[in-house]
């Protein structure tokens, strides 16, 4: 006789989970307890208590259609979880690939759910192109336990209404699966990274014997994200899709199949019903929900487009094939090959290796790949401090600043396609200037410049943490960094990855000039103050950085230049005025900027980094130990944390506290590695601040944008900037490592 995990009742009620994980928060979870799934064009946020709380659709930058982390109310959700809250949750990946595996444990039974979104087998005969498809497969690897299903869409930002209806499927019945054939190798890789194996013939399975439809309202918003005059955005950030859940079923060898039956259920937030279901699964069984874009909505927009029935029928035969076992575990698998075979390409093996793949697997999933652009985060409006600062920002674009230090990260891992995938997308946006030359410091996926900030007063915000921003008022900032970590991203491409073309010469060409024109200007700087202009020490050494980077490039290329004498001249000048301006005596220490003599800032530990002092010139040294100092005694660590700046005592036109910046511990550990030649116990501490960094990673090895004085996460979450930090100080370090001779 089976015995399954406790039962705790009647269905949960909409929006209510029994485990005890979202108590403490009232509704919400720590955001260091989720992890991402993602297909280069959208991602999802899985909590460890299988709850799906955030995913926008079908792009990153489109409207939400589950927003339970910034609402959790009405917000929207998809959770699969366990009746009993006495399981002990494990998360984790499965081993080399962005598929994610939440496992639940108690005495009689352990189960399984494993997330991800389809990514089509690299050199694959068939199957070539990608299902847009959100997949979760639940199982019981032991025993017998009991899930709950909740499926509560809450379309374009929980703002549009929807209806749902269940339709019947027509029943395929029992089908045996037939036997999967597979080379010796995947075998291999089957046998290891699955609980079940493709090569043997597995027991009967049935499709789902309805499906669930949402059907959004149509709406036009007079304002805001989507409303642009660029046709790719609008489609993009105006969508709001149609969408469907389906489910598969698969059997026990003996024929037992688990039953499942979904149930219109009302949901609170008075947008639309969802759908719930209960089921029970013994050790063998499994079921894979699939939800994604009804195919209807993508006939109705060929059919617009004039698109013959021809057409429609072939689109029709990839995008919505019959639903079966077989086929969601060929997708699965598919998908796991993938990011294996991705992952094999870097070359890092040094002692942080398992963070480096993890951080760089974080990083391809936050890949646009239309484009090459890479976003910021996923997330929009996670709040950088618990409470009323307001600091909650939309990160679903791409910065200049952003993207050319993930195509650093993955040079230096020898990842050299989404380099030069970047790289086209450079080229795209130098093909439209603002009016002076110049660039934005941040475009859309597509490279749209138009970014509307717009308040969601509905949704209460993380934690009651308001207000949710869409969109991004910071567009227009003038940063002047940004050319200088653009032009050493282009130089270190010219140098490891591909020559640069004449016309792409041209465009850089075009740039320096402009530096040349502008480095003397005040600027919103690299953490996009909202108060005055003033003349960063950052930006001003960025400027230098983009000057020298192109004539390195004259010298390495002989690339013509008639202003390559105005370029030395300007190079020289930036370096004095930093080291005559931004110098304080007194205090002994580069300061935040050439008006603010006596505030420090964590940004000119880039120094170094970009090669713009030694590791070990006096005057960077002691502001690197002015740094290191507790913001009590005039400096800006804690506990080995770095905060970017004294948010108290510095005036950034924003109020309230923040956290420490997660970006800024990585840089003072590559610097102190920097500075490690003139005492080589400043290599040791930065190894330590490196493991101590990792500690705070979530237990998926992610991290966001900052750490808060408990530990927690703070802000958008992943963030790329942390990981690509997390890479180039792991590189380095480990460099410094094998050369240092104590």
């Amino acid at each position: 006789m089976s015995h399954s995990c406790p039962d705790t009742g009647p269905p949960v009620e909409s929006g209510r989970l029994t485990d005890g994980m979202r108590r403490i928060l009232n509704g919400y979870l720590p955001i260091e307890q989720y992890g991402l799934i993602g297909n280069l064009h959208t991602a999802a946020l899985v909590g460890m208590d299988g709850s799906i709380d955030f995913m926008c659709w079908p792009e990153f930058d489109s409207p939400s259609v589950f927003c339970r982390l910034l609402d959790t109310h009405k917000g929207g959700h998809f959770a699969i979880t366990p009746t009993t809250s006495a399981t002990t949750t494990k998360q984790q990946y499965l081993p080399f690939s962005n598929v994610l595996s939440t496992k639940f444990l108690c005495e009689e039974g352990v189960g399984v759910v494993s997330d991800f979104m389809h990514r089509p087998r690299p050199h694959a005969r068939s199957h070539r192109h990608m299902m847009p498809w959100l997949v979760r497969s639940v199982e019981v690897i032991r025993g017998t336990m009991t899930f709950d299903m909740e499926c509560f869409p809450a379309f374009d930002y929980a703002r549009t209404r929807h209806a749902l209806e269940i339709e019947r499927v027509n029943e395929v019945g029992h089908v045996p699966l037939e036997k999967h054939v597979s080379d010796a190798e995947d075998s291999a890789f089957q046998s290891l990274f699955l609980h079940w194996d493709l090569t043997e013939e597995t027991a009967a399975s049935h499709t789902g014997a309805e499906r669930a439809i949402f059907t959004p309202e149509k709406i036009e918003h007079a304002e805001g994200l989507g409303m642009t005059s660029n046709a790719e955005d609008r489609a993009a950030q105006t969508a709001v899709h149609q969408m469907d859940l389906r489910y598969v079923i698969g059997c026990m060898d003996s024929g037992l199949c688990p039953v499942v039956r979904l149930v219109p259920t009302d949901n609170p937030n008075g947008l639309g019903q969802g759908v719930t279901a209960r089921f029970t699964l013994q050790e063998g069984q499994r079921i894979f929900f699939v939800l994604r874009s009804t195919p209807s909505a993508t006939v109705d927009e060929m059919r617009s487009k004039g698109a013959s029935e021809e057409d429609i029928s072939a689109h029709l035969a990839l995008f919505d094939p019959p639903l079966s076992m077989k086929y969601v575990e060929t997708l699965m698998e598919d998908t796991l090959v993938y990011w294996l075979t991705w992952i094999r390409g870097c070359t890092y093996f040094g002692r942080w290796r398992e963070n480096v793949e993890r951080s760089a697997l974080i990083l391809k999933l936050m890949t646009y790949e239309p484009t090459g652009a890479v976003v910021a985060a996923v997330t929009f409006s996670l709040p950088e401090a618990i409470g009323d600062s307001g600091r909650n920002w939309d990160y679903r674009f791409t910065w200049v600043r952003d993207s050319a230090f993930t195509m650093y990260a993955f040079m230096r891992l020898g990842l050299n396609k989404e380099a030069k995938s970047y790289m086209s997308f450079v080229r795209r946006i130098c093909r439209s200037k603002n009016p002076d030359g110049g660039l934005q410091i941040m475009y859309t996926l597509r490279g749209g410049r138009e970014m509307a900030e717009l308040v969601l007063p509905h949704l209460e915000g993380y934690r009651s943490c308001a207000p949710v921003r869409i969109g991004n008022g910071a567009a227009d900032h003038l940063q002047l960094d940004i050319y200088g970590e653009l032009l050493d991203a282009v130089y270190l491409y010219n140098k490891f990855s591909q020559p640069l073309s004449y016309d792409e010469w041209v465009d850089i060409r075009a740039l320096v000039d402009h530096v040349c024109d502008t480095y003397d200007q005040p600027d919103m700087g690299i953490w996009e103050v909202r108060g005055p202009r003033q003349n960063f020490t950052y930006s001003k050494v960025q400027c230098w950085v983009a000057v020298d980077r192109g004539l390195r490039l004259i010298d390495k290329r002989d690339f013509p230049c008639s202003n390559r004498d105005r370029w030395r001249h300007t190079r020289d000048k930036i370096y004095e005025e930093i080291m005559t301006r931004a110098w304080n005596p007194h205090l002994e220490m580069f300061t935040q900027s050439y008006e603010r003599l006596d505030t420090l800032d964590a940004a000119v530990l880039a120094m170094p980094l970009v090669f713009f002092c030694d590791g070990t010139d006096p005057r960077f040294v002691k502001t690197m130990r002015r740094i290191m100092l507790p913001p009590h005694r005039g400096g800006l660590t804690t506990n080995n944390l770095v905060f970017r700046y004294n948010a108290v005592v510095t005036d950034d036109g924003l109020s309230g506290e923040e956290g420490t910046f997660s970006l800024c511990t990585f840089w003072l550990a590559e610097a102190l590695s920097r500075a490690s030649k003139a005492s080589i116990t400043l290599l040791y501490k930065a190894q330590v601040i490196i493991d101590e960094m990792i500690m705070y990673g979530n237990h998926l090895g992610l991290f966001s944008e900052e750490i808060d004085k408990s530990g927690k996460h703070l802000g958008n979450f992943p963030q790329a900037f942390t990981h690509i930090a997390l890479i180039s100080a792991a590189y380095n370090v480990d460099r410094a490592l094998e050369t240092s001779h104590p």
